[in-house]
């Protein structure tokens, strides 16, 4: 029992931590400016290595929790998971796309990094939000790993098509961009790929040669703080990189936060109610409204940085992401959890 009531005392007081992390990370940058300058050396290519360690192992626990052998059952809805992947895919990148026009048109570099932002969804996070939520873990990682290989597929096609395509015919120039294959495939190999794979082979042999009772009793609760004590790291991490940037233009901060929040907003509550609809029960709702509200911030960051440069507008906007999506994603688990006791 005191156990459980420390744990629900984390639980109830993360948005505490969180904020906590990210003032602490804001001081860090701006006030010891020599440990993000640390943080940045610690990089290879656009891959920034703290941030890709505290990812990692943020990811690792609860994709330790899904039981793969029934992933392929929560597919066999078909008409809800093709109206996920519609939300997700096509409405998604569009809502996306008119608020970064809406709110941005005069701020351009600002406005692209949004757009970028708003074409892959996320596969990283989401697994931490729904776990939170207590959604269905098998559902999101079926789903984070389609979203995976649909980013690696298309990701440069819709990046020509709404920065070559769409913008000029409302009315803004258009972009020449190159974003390869390789590139996309690469982030989503490091941040999705190595925890998956730990986490497969940890089910595997370790339930092999000790036991289901073992793995689910003793070492399941045992990792399961690193997800906690990750995210708070990751979180330190990417405000202290740009902890001086938001002190200096905290206005810029605010532009590029208000379209994100309202995305965020749309696309949660849009496939809740869609998905309740379809008769879907709560876990499953909470599956699909959180990966449909995310956005894969690591690939946008690294595409931003990579085309435009590490000091461009582009990639303040794509920082911004994560630092908007942090405390309104968490405000989201608790919406959620209230929605299920109002309509669940």
């Amino acid at each position: 029992m005191p156990a459980n009531k420390r744990l629900n005392f984390i639980d109830r007081n993360l948005t505490l931590w969180i904020l906590t992390a990210m003032l602490l990370g804001v001081g860090v940058g701006y006030f010891i400016p020599s440990v993000p300058k640390y943080f940045n050396t610690l990089s290879s290519g656009t891959t920034n290595i703290p941030l890709a360690i505290g990812l990692i192992l943020m990811m690792y626990p609860p994709l330790t929790k899904v039981d793969f052998s029934k992933i392929p059952q929560v597919f066999r809805n078909v008409k809800l998971i093709s109206t996920s992947l519609f939300i997700t895919w096509i409405f998604g990148p569009f809502v996306m796309f008119l608020l970064a026009i809406t709110f941005l048109r005069d701020y351009p570099e600002y406005m692209t990094g949004l757009i970028i932002i708003g074409l892959a969804p996320c596969i990283a996070m989401v697994i931490v939000w729904n776990e939170l939520a207590e959604g269905n873990r098998e559902l999101t990682a079926g789903l984070v790993g389609i979203n995976s290989l649909l980013q690696v597929l298309f990701f440069s096609l819709y990046a020509y098509f709404y920065l070559e395509i769409m913008m000029p015919l409302f009315g803004i120039d258009g972009l020449k961009i190159n974003i390869t294959v390789l590139e996309i495939a690469k982030t989503v190999g490091i941040y999705l790929g190595i925890p998956f794979l730990g986490a497969v082979l940890s089910r595997y042999f370790l339930i092999k040669y000790k036991g289901s009772t073992w793995f689910h009793q003793k070492f399941i609760p045992f990792i399961s703080p690193i997800t906690l004590i990750a995210l708070l790291f990751t979180i330190v991490v990417m405000f202290s990189l740009k902890g001086d940037v938001i002190v200096a233009i905290p206005l810029d901060v605010v532009r590029v936060a208000i379209p994100l929040v309202l995305f965020f907003l749309i696309m949660f509550f849009t496939m809740f109610f869609t998905a309740k609809k379809l008769g879907a029960n709560y876990r499953d709702t909470v599956a699909l409204s959180f990966t449909a509200s995310g956005n894969n911030f690591e690939l946008a960051i690294a595409v931003a940085i990579g085309v435009f440069g590490i000091n461009s507008g582009e990639a303040f906007a794509g920082v911004i992401g994560p630092l908007v999506e942090v405390p309104i994603l968490i405000t989201l688990v608790k919406v959620a959890l209230w929605l299920r006791e109002k309509y669940f």
